[in-house]
This record gives structure tokens, C-alpha cells and sequence, in this order.
């Protein structure tokens, strides 16, 4: 009966931050509109093109996902505070998520240029999906942006203040761009090359990896801050553990789940999505353990 109650109390609250998600939606679709050139739904409505509609869906969940880290420390602020009403805190805490929310689509829409110039350096990524409709480059933006959605999450979420978030989002971004060029180093073949030449699988699993490097980045920053000290160490260990477990697990889908086959093989020449799909939801599955039970 308390349980009831309980949802009883809280469903109105829970409704309006809904309502809320709804509007950063619709003001990011807006922002996105605002600094493309082309026409995102004639892309995708008349002209079919698969790849803006991967971009657009990457960008707006991981606006999604910054949206949850400002609504985390606000309810439980609530929560602490006693109040259930729409009174004047409730007002003040939806609009620090509106405020968060905001900032994290301005950096979503930043993070164009530097997956443009540190992550897919080698070709024109807006060439690529919007006048050849690669699907392996918009599979990998898609990466990108849920990867750093989920970073921003984790820096905003808990106590802590603006400029630490800010902090904390500007090592989390050094760790997604170093990973991308660790994925490539430790890779067999070149993936700019081959997401060039329209290769799905290889942009597919590019992607995945770095979703779940942004996992493992969410878990290093999530939480309140108790000091640089500390927080700096938990941050390198969870890095330098990330890093370790998506190479492991590379290798195990190779060893243990298809040990017949060289996913790196069917992932370039056979541009095999089956494999590519196998591969992302190992290596997103175990990020999530690693964020769930450690």
C-alpha cells in the first residue's frame, strides 16, 4: 500500500520532467535544424537516406541521455526536501534541468566538428551521409554522440557544480578520442578506409565500442564529488580498465563466441553486419555489467 501511494504522490512529478523531455527534444530537432545545411527531413522522408535519420536518432538519444543526468540530482533533491507539489523548488529544479539540458545540446551540436576533425579525420564525414548516404559513417557519428551524451550525463549528474562538470566532461571527451584512436590502432586494417568505401559492419562496430567506452567513461564520473584526488584516481582506473576490457573482449568474440570465423575478416571483407552486431552487443552488454555491478 505504501509502494502505491508512493507512486501515487510522485506520478505528477514524473509526468511534468516526461513533458519536459519532450520540449529539449523538440528545441535539439530545432538546434540541429538550425546548423545544417541541408534539409534533415527531406533527407530522410523523401530522399530515404538512412544515414541522416542514424545521425539524427544518435544525436537526439544522446540528448536523451544528458536530459537524465540533469533530472538525477534533482529528484533526489526532492526527494530529500520533503516536497511533493508543483511549488516554487520544484519550479527551480525543472529549470536547472532545462538550463543542463540546453547546454548539453549545444555540445552534442560541437561535437560535429571534433568527430569531423579527431575521430573520422581522414574523409568529410557530411560528404559521406549526406551525398553518398554511408551508413557506416553515420553508425559511427551515431556512436559518438550516445557516447558523449552519456559522458555529459555523468559529469552533470550529482553534486558537484558546473565547473567540475565541465571538468569532468573535458577528460571524459580525452578519453573517447584517445579510445577511438586505440580502436584504430589495435585494429587490422584501415577503418577509415573501409567506412569510406561504404563498409556498414566496420562503422557498426566502430560505434558500439565507443558506446561502450562511454559506458565505462559514465561510470568513472558518475556519482558526487568528494575531491580531485580521488576523483582523478577512480577516473584513470576505470579508463585504463576500460581500455583493457573492450580489447578482451574483441578477442573473445574471435575465441569463444564465433570461433570458426575472424570477426576482423568478415567484418572488412565480407562487410558481414551479423558479425558487426554480434561484436557491439558484447562489448555494450559487458559495459553495462561494469556499470551496473562494479
Amino acid at each position: 500500500m505504501d509502494t502505491l501511494i508512493d507512486i501515487l504522490l510522485y506520478l505528477p512529478r514524473g509526468l511534468a520532467y516526461v513533458a519536459l523531455g519532450l520540449v529539449v527534444l523538440a528545441l535539439a530537432k530545432l538546434a540541429r535544424d538550425a546548423v545544417t545545411r541541408h534539409g534533415i527531413e527531406d533527407e530522410i522522408v523523401t530522399k530515404g537516406n538512412l544515414a541522416v535519420a542514424l545521425r539524427l536518432s544518435g544525436y537526439l538519444l544522446g540528448v536523451i541521455l544528458v536530459f537524465l543526468g540533469a533530472v538525477y540530482q534533482p529528484l533526489g533533491a526532492a526527494a530529500a526536501g520533503g516536497g511533493l507539489g508543483f511549488n516554487r523548488e520544484f519550479g527551480l529544479e525543472m529549470l536547472w534541468v532545462f538550463l543542463y539540458s540546453m547546454a548539453g545540446i549545444v555540445a552534442l551540436n560541437l561535437m560535429r566538428l571534433l568527430t569531423d576533425r579527431l575521430v573520422l579525420y581522414r574523409f568529410e564525414l557530411e560528404r559521406e551521409i549526406i551525398e553518398d548516404q554511408n551508413v557506416g559513417a553515420a553508425a559511427a557519428e551515431f556512436g559518438v554522440n550516445v557516447a558523449c551524451g552519456l559522458v555529459i550525463a555523468g559529469a552533470i549528474a550529482g553534486e558537484g557544480g558546473p565547473l567540475n562538470a565541465l571538468a569532468f566532461f573535458g577528460l571524459g571527451l580525452v578519453v573517447l578520442i584517445l579510445f577511438a584512436l586505440f580502436y584504430e590502432w589495435t585494429t587490422p586494417f584501415n577503418i577509415h578506409d573501409e567506412i569510406e568505401a561504404d563498409n556498414p559492419a566496420v562503422g557498426v562496430a566502430l560505434g558500439s565500442n565507443l558506446i561502450a567506452i562511454g559506458l565505462v567513461t559514465f561510470k568513472a564520473i558518475f556519482g558526487d564529488f568528494v575531491g580531485w584526488r580521488q576523483g582523478l584516481l577512480e577516473f584513470a582506473i576505470y579508463a585504463v580498465v576500460g581500455f583493457a576490457l573492450l580489447y578482451v573482449l574483441r578477442l573473445a568474440v574471435d575465441t569463444v563466441l564465433l570461433p570458426h570465423t575472424r570477426v576482423s575478416q568478415q567484418v572488412r571483407a565480407g562487410h558481414n553486419l551479423g558479425v558487426a552486431f554480434v561484436e557491439s552487443a558484447v562489448v555494450i552488454s559487458s559495459a553495462l555489467v561494469l556499470l551496473l555491478v562494479v
